[in-house]
């Protein structure tokens, strides 16, 4: 196939990314039109809407590196209001710094798909979330991704010792209670941020825990899930094998630590220094046995890591705006997500 300017397209990803000889990346979506207005960006608005304000904020001159800033409309609960506190003193809400999916090669902080979940979870669990606009793959292999995310928690860090100015996260933000939360690809950000987090002072920022949702571990080797189950819109093997053939560092394969965290190739998990783990899984996710994988290895490890199962769900279910609308058993298991996720956060 060749375009109109004799570039000739060397790689494809159903309906997400066309790769040119050129090194050229078209992201434009070409599958059902039905559903592209979920990777359609939502413009920030410093007003509350539906209880939640939004705005992107520029975190590095140098490199360009932005995130997006979910502010929740703070509403006291009763038993929060203690009788010794000046009256209108303001709460401290917890930071969730979020790391966006889409198998390191497609997806923005501001797309549609995202700012519907992540404005829910703010207000749900009444947390500031942070969502990076991470660089993308090919034209920026791995790590350039986890940099970002780890580049974005020192930021956080700089905030917290009143180094740099964000009047939001100033005001409003509890530095003692950072949660990690990635979802798919952005779940493997969550491991490695966590980790790399963990050889360093954050003081007086407090990493208090990760959650990585139905994260993209994988091995060089298929697994019994990815041959049995059923392949979604949000995860196929052709997109699987794709992206991460675009995004892993040059001559690396699936075994790499960055997709494959308990493999041999990675550092021990002992060894690491890590906050406790919500690893949210879905029961029909296409590598739900590699993920269970890594549960194995993080428990056997003596991580303090624990499960929420969605019954009946394929990967990045609660991200597909049309199902959870559409089908009462999707909204349902969108809603265990998000209290699961809010009760971790209140419990830590």
């Amino acid at each position: 196939m060749v375009s109109d300017n004799n570039k000739k397209l060397v790689q494809e990803v159903s309906g997400w990314l066309r790769v040119y000889d050129d090194g050229s990346v078209d992201r434009t979506w070409t599958g059902p039109p039905e559903v592209k207005f979920m990777a359609e960006p939502v413009p920030p608005h410093d007003e509350f809407i539906e209880g939640v304000a939004t705005k992107d904020v520029l975190v590095d001159q140098n490199s360009g590196l932005r995130v997006r800033i979910y502010l929740p409309e703070q509403q006291p609960k009763p038993e929060e209001i203690d009788d010794n506190k000046v009256k209108g003193e303001q709460l401290k809400l917890p930071i969730i710094l979020h790391f966006h999916g889409g198998g390191f090669c497609i997806s923005q902080a501001d797309w549609y798909m995202y700012y519907h979940i992540y404005t829910k979870l703010s207000r749900s669990a009444n947390a500031i979330v942070v969502s990076v606009y991470q660089r993308l793959s090919p034209e920026h292999r791995l790590p350039a991704a986890i940099e970002d995310g780890y580049s974005a928690l020192l930021w956080l860090r700089s905030v917290a010792l009143a180094e740099q100015k964000e009047p939001w996260l100033l005001s409003y933000a509890d530095f003692n209670r950072v949660f990690l939360i990635g979802d798919s690809s952005g779940g493997n950000i969550v491991h490695h941020v966590a980790a790399k987090a963990g050889n360093i002072d954050l003081s007086p920022l407090k990493l208090a825990g990760g959650i990585p949702i139905h994260p993209g571990f994988v091995r060089s080797e298929r697994s019994k899930s990815e041959l049995e189950q059923p392949q979604s819109p949000f995860l196929t093997l052709d997109m699987v094998d794709k992206f991460l053939g675009l995004a892993l560092p040059e001559g690396s394969t699936k075994d790499d630590p960055i997709t494959c965290p308990m493999g041999s190739r990675a550092p021990p998990l002992e060894g690491l220094k890590l906050p406790p783990f919500l690893l949210c899984i879905a029961e029909k996710d296409l590598i739900i046995d590699t993920e269970m994988e890594y549960y194995e290895a993080m428990k056997k490890a003596h991580k303090d890591v624990e499960i929420l199962m969605n019954k009946g769900m394929m990967h990045s279910f609660y991200l597909n705006k049309v199902a959870v609308d559409m089908d009462p058993e999707t909204a349902a298991e969108t809603e265990r997500l998000i209290e699961g996720i809010k009760g971790f956060v209140e419990k830590h």
